[in-house]
């Protein structure tokens, strides 16, 4: 059994963005070196997320007005941000939006359908974050 580990480190500008980090995990899937297997993706960060669908504008611009409308970042809205924090939205969105996605391996490549590609959810942006990819298999 073989496994690659390698961290990302984004630091999105924008408080709410999605980043394509297809591109970067299909390359730590290469460097494994693995032909059968998984890869996870994970955000290491309780205010982003990493999940799968389209890279189209419109569909993202339509999750963050849908994220925004389910969780607005009105500080004075959550019990949380009584802590000093002001990101209690961020933490919803990132629950909704998921904390990791695991990718079948195949002939030593990401076994996607057509259009998916993989994100990093920002939620809480403007500081640097991590995103852990771990490759493991055969």
């Amino acid at each position: 059994m073989k496994s690659c580990t390698r961290y990302l480190t984004l630091e999105v500008p924008a408080r709410m963005d999605f980043v394509d980090i297809t591109g970067e995990v299909r390359s730590v899937v290469r460097e494994s070196g693995i032909r059968e297997g998984l890869c996870l993706v994970n955000a290491m960060h309780i205010t982003a997320s990493v999940f799968i669908n389209d890279d189209e504008p419109g569909l993202h611009q339509d999750y963050k007005d849908w994220l925004e409308a389910l969780a607005p970042h009105d500080p004075s809205r959550y019990r949380h941000n009584r802590t000093g924090e002001d990101n209690g939205d961020a933490h919803h969105k990132r629950q909704v939006m998921g904390r990791e996605v695991v990718v079948a391996v195949t002939e030593g490549k990401l076994d996607f359908g057509p259009w998916e590609r993989i994100f990093y959810g920002e939620f809480d942006g403007r500081r640097p974050k991590r995103v852990l990819v771990k490759a493991i298999g055969e």
